[in-house]
């Protein structure tokens, strides 16, 4: 199994804090948060890992170079990072990840590695890490029928309908991901559809058959960091959620 995690954006909600600093390198507590990321992987014996950069894609990869100079890391630069969102960057993996299973996280997210556990060992070779908490407007949405099938997933799902949030932590098998690839080659080459989110082409190829299912992590901490008041937020909350 590989890990992608995607590192491309400006953050810009997150300025000045990253006027000179890539999203994913702010320090929460002692750690930046792919540094957390990183050892959250490691911890679960997941150790080829794929980083998409984009915005000061040199400071992670220095970053990265230096603190985990025996680990097998492949940097992928989307050029394209100012005018694409992360369902582009996604796309940018497909000939290190075809023939692999799949750990998918979002770069922005301060959580417990118990979440990846919770994923590798859950029996569905297609699911994903879920919150459960009042929603709004801005979250990534899931509804699931009664057996945790993703039948939805995206910001636009109707709030009473939803079960909860998806973190942004996926775990693909190998015929997910060629599903997922194939769909994803459609969107970007035939539709030029580079700037939306990934979880479309999730809706679609759940549409097509496949099967996602949503694992309840609720119970372990996460949080995505979006705002300044999520980074001041977060790091009130590091020392009360040590991992």
């Amino acid at each position: 199994m590989k890990a992608v995690i995607l590192a491309a954006g400006t953050a810009s909600r997150l300025r000045p804090l990253t006027d000179h600093t890539p999203k994913c390198l702010l320090e929460i507590g002692s750690k930046s948060l792919l540094q957390r990321t990183m050892d959250a992987l490691l911890t679960n014996g997941i150790r080829e890992i794929v980083i998409v950069t984009g915005y000061l894609h040199e400071k992670i990869e220095s970053f990265v170079t230096s603190h985990y100079p025996a680990l097998n890391v492949e940097f992928i630069h989307n050029e394209r990072y100012e005018s694409t969102n992360n369902i582009y960057s996604l796309w940018l993996t497909q000939a290190a990840v075809l023939d692999t299973d799949l750990l998918l996280l979002d770069s922005d997210i301060l959580f417990d590695p118990a979440i990846i556990a919770a994923l590798l060992d859950a029996d569905y070779p297609a699911c994903l890490a879920l919150n459960k908490h009042a929603l709004g407007e801005e979250e990534i949405k899931v509804i699931v029928d009664t057996g945790n099938r993703i039948q939805e997933i995206s910001k636009t799902c109707a709030i009473a309908d939803a079960a909860g949030e998806s973190i942004g932590i996926e775990k693909m098998s190998n015929a997910f991901v060629r599903l997922l690839f194939a769909e994803l080659d459609t969107m970007i080459t035939e539709k030029q559809q580079v700037n939306i989110f990934y979880e479309a082409a999730f809706e679609n190829v759940i549409r097509q058959g496949a099967f996602l299912y949503a694992i309840d992590t609720t119970r372990y901490f996460s949080m995505e960091l979006d705002t300044v008041e999520d980074f001041l937020q977060a790091q009130k909350l590091i020392p009360v959620n040590i991992f």
